[in-house]
């Protein structure tokens, strides 16, 4: 894969890590390391320099981003002669599988929540809105799971139309990956939050538009500000195969769990599973629908072979 550089996405300026944790300011650091081990998944190793470095920088900005925003939703309400309340500020993070979304996403979350405001801010996982698995066998998509096409994308659009537009207690569907499906009659609410974060491979893609000029919104329409996480294909493939390992020595275990039938391979069969899986879905959806969305990202973290982020790519204004 290649790596982002000023040369490759001329509208993004990029940073070395050092350059970037300069851009901190006076903003404090309000997570422990004991808040740091909650947060963080499965074989994504994060330390309190990764929050010092990368996030305090990218949470002024976010406040920054965050205050503009509302000051701009408020000259709108101001013209219309409306007082509606505040418009939700809606954060995308987009990449790989394995390349450690739901930890900047949780990450994040807590530093925001922590701002002297006290904003309140709320996270969802584009999971949810995954297709049932009965509905994927019935599709023929049960080894695309994951593609834009497993998705219930006008499903996504109507809960983030609602979130946008101020709408009280918008539930979603609720996703088990112990089941590995959408769980029936669970939904998870949201209710007007100041910030809400959308963690998804797939949530900076596009469509074509259809031929009867019906109006598709996509789900990057929604967002105020958008991440996408970037590694190399070596990386990556070393981290899922890692994760699965783990996974098959804890998750896998529980008879309940939709991949039980893993939980005693031996390692030399472990690889091969998880290299298997590796290629034939998840490298697939990285270069067909996941890496060709990266250049629409305001924010680029590129991380190193060790989950170390070295670089970030913020687009220009």
């Amino acid at each position: 894969m290649d790596q982002i550089a000023p040369a490759v996405i001329a509208p993004h300026r990029v940073f070395t890590r050092a350059e970037w944790a300069k851009l901190r300011a006076d903003t404090p650091l309000t997570l422990t390391s004991d808040d740091l081990m909650r947060l963080k998944s499965l074989n994504d190793p994060i330390s309190l320099d990764e929050v010092v470095e990368i996030y305090l920088p990218l949470s002024r900005l976010l406040a920054l981003y965050v205050a503009a925003t509302q000051n701009l939703y408020a000259v709108t309400r101001t013209f219309l002669g409306t007082s509606d309340g505040l418009t939700p500020f809606i954060i995308g993070i987009a990449g790989s599988v394995a390349v450690g979304k739901s930890t900047t996403a949780r990450v994040l979350k807590a530093l925001l929540s922590r701002w002297p405001n006290t904003p309140k801010v709320d996270l969802i996982a584009t999971d949810g809105f995954l297709k049932p698995n009965a509905r994927l066998e019935r599709e023929h998509l049960m080894d695309r799971k994951g593609f834009p096409g497993s998705y219930d994308r006008p499903a996504l659009s109507a809960f983030l139309a609602d979130i946008k537009a101020g709408k009280r207690n918008v539930p979603a569907p609720v996703y088990s990956h112990l089941a590995y499906d959408i769980m029936p009659g669970e939904t998870i609410v949201i209710d007007r939050p100041d910030i809400l974060i959308v963690e998804g491979l797939n949530v900076l893609q596009t469509s074509k538009p259809p031929r009867d000029g019906r109006q598709i919104p996509f789900v990057s329409d929604f967002f105020d500000f958008s991440i996408y996480l970037d590694a190399e294909e070596a990386a990556l493939r070393r981290w899922y195969i890692d994760r699965f390992r783990r996974l098959r020595d804890t998750a896998f275990q529980d008879p309940k769990s939709y991949f039980h039938r893993y939980a005693m391979m031996d390692e030399a069969e472990t690889e091969r599973i998880a290299t298997g899986l590796w290629e034939r879905i998840n490298l697939v959806n990285l270069r067909e629908n996941i890496l060709p969305t990266r250049p629409r990202a305001d924010l680029i973290l590129v991380k190193g072979d060790d989950h170390r982020i070295e670089r970030v790519a913020l687009r220009r204004i």
